[in-house]
């Protein structure tokens, strides 16, 4: 038997799949509601809807499935964000936007697994003409736990309210897994686990019509452990849609686009084509942050298979905020303003 995997390739079976699942969930929908569908009338009997048939039947309205193949190798460059506060509330997009004069069109935030999906939240960034972006965060429990099925009640859960709102959104699950700083990291479970969960998180998802995902693999750029082989992470070009990368510029590290991130995305292409994606990058405050700026633009214009990036600006560690540095803030100003960069996600 075919894999569903195995649709992820193309466009045309992916929104079949979508469109039987969410059919599917209507009619059952339809049928929780009583044998008309309809409402109560003062006898207690059935009014039937003003859709329904002469018989008492209710089609269901047919949806089409949001279909996110135009998002994932635009035209132009995406140009985000990840900002403290958003998607609860776009109070912070309106301040960032105001202060590097154009607003971002991608808008990353963070959710541990066990945390509910925040439908509001998304849509509230894709109204605003962004793509929502989460990073999944499993602290707990295992990846062997994830990939065993023993929270799929939870994680089917989570997926049909994505189908449900049948909006684009991008999703990292446990992002740098590579390194040994998180939970989910090399040190504390195996590639073996960590692939089997990404698989069986991503199955769950089709099975359920959630096909409005965009899937991010996100490891770390591979400088602080380049004995490390990303292959051996990877759940397969089925299973991806961007590979993404997290890769800071910091005062005592790699200076330049190319040795940032250049080992890394030499490494990813032994293994696959996927369009890159910087899913988190800044420039620490410093006498260099304004050529970080220009080197990071630069890099990102030149390489014509790097899709965008996510300014981290948000103090964690170190203040990675753009508007502590009025020379740089100027700078990544004149730089987002360019025409390549940025663009509203609603009309592609």
């Amino acid at each position: 038997m075919i894999p569903l995997s195995a649709y992820r390739t193309g466009a045309t079976p992916r929104r079949t799949l979508a469109l039987l699942s969410l059919l599917s969930a209507c009619l059952m929908l339809l049928t929780a509601c009583g044998p008309t569908g309809g409402t109560s009338t003062a006898d207690g009997g059935a009014k039937p809807d003003s859709g329904a048939s002469a018989g008492g039947e209710t089609e269901a309205a047919e949806v089409t499935p949001y279909d996110v193949t135009p998002l994932l190798k635009p035209g132009k460059k995406y140009l985000g964000a990840a900002l403290t506060g958003v998607p609860k509330s776009l109070k912070p997009l309106t301040k960032y936007t105001d202060t590097i004069g154009k607003q971002p069109n991608v808008l990353e935030y963070y959710s541990a697994w066990g945390d509910g999906f925040d439908t509001s939240g998304v849509r509230r960034v894709y109204n605003a003409g962004a793509l929502p972006f989460m990073a999944w965060e499993p602290f707990k429990p295992s990846l062997a736990s994830i990939a065993s099925g023993k929270t799929d009640t939870y994680l089917k859960t989570f997926a049909k309210n994505v189908a449900a709102l049948n909006l684009p959104i991008a999703i990292s699950f446990g992002h740098e897994m590579n390194g040994d700083w998180y939970a989910w990291g090399r040190t504390k479970t195996t590639a073996s686990d960590f692939v089997k969960a990404w698989r069986h998180i991503h199955d769950v998802f089709e099975e359920t019509g959630a096909t409005n995902v965009i899937w991010v693999w996100t490891p770390n750029v591979i400088n602080p452990a380049p004995n490390v082989k990303l292959k051996s992470y990877y759940p397969g070009d089925a299973y991806v849609d961007w590979a993404g990368m997290i890769g800071y510029y910091t005062l005592t590290g790699a200076k330049t686009f190319d040795t940032l991130y250049g080992p890394t995305m030499r490494q990813m292409r032994t293994f696959t084509k996927k369009p890159f994606f910087i899913s988190e990058t800044a420039s620490q405050a410093g006498e260099r942050r304004r050529a970080d700026i220009n080197d990071l633009f630069d890099g990102v214009t030149a390489n014509k298979d790097v899709v965008g990036f996510v300014w981290f600006n948000i103090p964690k560690r170190a203040d990675w905020r753009i508007e502590i540095s009025p020379l740089a803030l100027a700078e990544y100003k004149k730089r987002a303003a360019n025409s390549r960069f940025g663009f509203d996600i609603r009309k592609q």
